[in-house]
């Protein structure tokens, strides 16, 4: 009998032999959904033979941020530049064996940075510690992509391994619903025009995955392959910074048509050398989403040393939460003096969501 790994190698053959076209796609539809299914059930059997080794990171600060590369692109030399931490830096590969955690301190965030190991081709079926490498990345808020500016194209590498280890780089789930029922068979609706999907493809898929009676809403145009992550319903999606990196090296020439390779952020730096590093900082903080908001206690004057970091778009609730159970349970009213409000010392409820800057008083019951 086929191991998983020839299977899966069968029908990526396969895919890559059919033509794409309304005859083939429901063909196709059938085989993408049969390969995710197939890498899952591989996945969760090397979890659970387990390696006996893993990467124990305790999570801290804020937000946590990935530094991901292929190896000797200068993630040690940037986590230092950066953070207060120490990871051995050396001209040869595989220098880091660990996670190397710091700690970035930022308008007042304590953002956490994590030097993983390079990230290479077959990492995610395992190679070179890859599934562990994997696995911190899942958990992280934000991921730095680090190349070489002379070797960019390894970016296709990296992406390749992160979304067979079910990884969206700069991604939002699809906004789709899917409700299982007991009887009446597959039924779709949809708020806007389906460019890739109908009745017929989207029943395919399910059943491929034992499903044969649900309601799927559809809210907006997305792919067969997004249907797929939906109906696998462990998909991780994280943003991403695409970091240049050994930039002092190449010519201004050759870093903008490095830069223009790509279609998202990207920020061109000399870690070596300390080149560029206010610009990436300001962009993890605001990829990242964080703002400050100030307390102030009753009757008192606000603390403007220590601001309170939180999600953007977080309410007065969010920020009763960061604080204590007691602040949500006691809750009466809060007072806002800054941009989310008309007027200073406004009154608001606990859903009124904060901006940057903000002084926030809470008010409990007696």
């Amino acid at each position: 009998m086929a191991s998983i790994d020839d299977r899966i190698r069968e029908i990526e053959e396969e895919i890559r032999r059919t033509p794409y076209n309304k005859a083939t796609q429901h063909h196709i539809g059938k085989l993408k959904a049969k390969l995710a299914r197939l890498r899952d059930e591989r996945e969760k059997r090397l979890a659970g033979k387990g390696s006996g080794r893993r990467f124990d990171v305790k999570r801290c600060g804020d937000s946590s941020v990935g530094i991901v590369g292929p190896p000797s692109v200068g993630k040690s030399t940037l986590l230092n530049r950066l953070t207060e931490a120490n990871s051995e830096v050396g001209e040869y590969e595989f220098t880091t064996i660990n996670v190397v955690p710091g700690v970035l301190r930022y308008k007042g965030a304590r953002i956490q940075v994590l030097d993983l190991p390079g990230l290479i081709r077959g990492a995610s079926t395992g190679r070179g510690r890859g599934r562990e490498v994997l696995s911190v990345i899942r958990s992280c808020d934000l991921l730095l992509i680090l190349l070489d500016v002379f070797q960019p194209e390894q970016f296709g590498v990296i992406e390749e391994e992160l979304y067979k280890a079910g990884i969206r780089l700069d991604q939002k789930p699809p906004d789709v619903t899917i409700k299982k029922s007991k009887f009446g068979g597959v039924r779709l609706f949809s708020t806007v025009n389906l460019s890739h999907l109908d009745q017929s493809l989207v029943r395919t898929v399910l059943n491929e995955y034992g499903i044969h009676s649900a309601e799927v809403l559809i809210r907006e145009d997305i792919t067969l392959d997004q249907f797929i992550d939906v109906v696998q319903d462990n998909r991780c999606y994280i943003p991403s910074i695409v970091v240049l990196n050994k930039t002092d090296l190449a010519t201004p020439s050759l870093v903008e048509q490095a830069k223009s390779r790509f279609n998202r952020r990207v920020v061109a730096v000399s870690a070596e050398r300390g080149t560029n590093l206010e610009e990436l900082k300001e962009a993890i903080y605001e990829k990242l989403g964080l703002i400050r908001v100030y307390l102030k206690p009753q009757g008192g004057d606000p603390d403007l040393r220590e601001p309170l970091v939180v999600k953007r778009d977080s309410t007065v609730l969010d920020v009763c939460k960061a604080l204590h159970r007691d602040f949500v349970e006691g809750f009466r009213y809060a007072q806002v003096w800054g941009r989310s409000v008309r007027f200073s010392g406004q009154i608001v409820g606990p859903n009124h969501v904060l901006q940057d800057g903000d002084i926030v008083t809470i008010i409990k019951r007696r």
